[in-house]
């Protein structure tokens, strides 16, 4: 590894269109969990202009059943998605939560995924598609996440509560952050280059208004990253297109699972290529990159490397992962090896099967919704939210590795 380098992320408001998107299929997922914890949901939303689509398939006792909605049950989801648009903040005239057209062309889940994914028989609950999935953890930040992603959401959450809380008002929703570090010997040491660039309320794109903006900006900045790591060679780039008074769905359309590196790690690991939003935890896409994370942290938190990635594999209704894959880049304190031979032998994993993850990190409730903006990694354990963050396993990893 490389120890002296620049390195960027970005990341996007809960206003980026993409962000509504994510939001609202996330709002979907937690609604069919809440009536029926085993409910196979694959919902994808499309936002534009005035509009709202949601597409894909479902499968919820009491709600969607053989073929047929349940009464109320599309008047309750489109109140999901408009409370959903409100939450985040648009009341604009070419994307309101009250005004919007909604269209829902959900549909019953295919069979023949059903037939492989239903535990039935000798068989047990296999996996509901095929595909690779990874998890990452650095000693970067407090929160065992990559700095420059970190900082790139933090910011953004940041300028979110300040404009929900009115300290922000002339601040729209839209938004987007990217942090540029210098790094030496493998740490953050300085911020290079840092852009937000914000939709804003008329006129703040000139003179002091323009000048209130940046200020503002810039303070949100200094409130979120380490006074270390700012100085007076720090570049700053704020709003650099100018004006952004036409932002979220009106701007740009969004669709579901289209920031898949913003959600995840920053570029700083690979990804698996599956988006999380939208699906159940019966989806490994989900399910299996929330454990990998969730092992990669408690090997850092456990003092076994400052660096880990982990891969698993499944196939469309097997149950047992086709394989797993440690890599602590050179920082391991043990050979790579025995920590795959670790976690295969910790029994509260379940075998890494999808039923043993979502029954490890208790997936089968609508917990989501929180995290399809600023990340769904590097987050607060509270409750049954985020479990994959918690490092309960720390101990059992140093106990099986003794």
């Amino acid at each position: 590894m490389r120890s002296n380098y620049l390195f960027t992320s970005e990341s996007v408001s809960e206003g980026h269109p993409d962000k509504v998107a994510d939001q609202i299929s996330d709002a979907i997922v937690d609604l069919f969990l809440s009536k029926d914890p085993e409910a196979r949901i694959a919902c994808e939303t499309l936002t534009t202009t005035q509009l709202v689509v949601l597409a894909g398939e479902i499968r919820c006792k009491g709600v969607f059943e053989n073929g047929q909605w349940a009464s109320g049950a599309q008047e309750e989801i489109e109140q999901a998605v408009r409370e959903t648009v409100k939450r985040i903040g648009y009341e604009q005239d070419g994307f309101h939560w009250k005004n919007l057209r909604f269209e829902n062309n959900l549909h019953a889940q295919s069979a023949h995924i059903a037939q492989g994914v239903d535990a039935s028989g000798n068989k047990d609950e296999g996996a509901g598609d095929q595909g690779i999935m990874f998890g990452f953890a650095c000693d970067e930040t407090p929160d065992l996440m990559p700095a420059t992603l970190d900082y790139s959401h933090k910011i953004l959450a940041k300028m979110a509560a300040d404009r929900h809380s009115g300290r922000a008002p002339f601040l729209e929703p839209d938004a987007k952050s990217q942090v540029t570090l210098r790094f030496e010997n493998g740490k953050p040491a300085a911020a290079t280059a840092i852009v937000v660039s914000t939709q804003h309320a008329p006129g703040f794109d000139q003179g002091e208004k323009e000048t209130e903006l940046k200020n503002y900006v810039k303070g949100a900045i200094a409130e979120v990253l380490p006074a270390n790591l700012l100085s007076d060679e720090t570049v700053y780039h704020i709003n650099p297109t100018g004006s952004f008074e036409i932002g979220g769905p009106d701007g740009d359309a969004g669709l579901t699972g289209r920031k898949i590196i913003v959600d995840t790690y920053g570029g700083a690991s690979p990804h698996g290529g599956g988006a999380f939003s939208g699906k159940d935890p019966t989806k490994v896409d989900r399910s299996a990159a929330y454990i990998t994370r969730y092992l990669a942290k408690n090997i850092v938190a456990a003092g076994l490397a400052t660096r880990c990635t982990i891969q698993l594999a499944y196939a469309i209704g097997v149950s047992e992962p086709l394989s797993l894959y440690v890599d602590t880049h050179g920082t391991g304190s043990v050979d790579d090896a025995k920590i795959e031979d670790a976690i295969k032998s910790i029994k509260e994993l379940g075998g890494l099967t999808p039923r043993g993850i979502r029954t490890h990190l208790g997936l089968n409730k609508p917990i989501y919704r929180p995290t399809a903006a600023y990340g769904h990694f590097g987050r607060k354990p509270e409750g049954d939210f985020f479990p994959w963050e918690r490092t309960d396993l720390v101990e059992k990893l140093k106990a099986a590795i003794a």
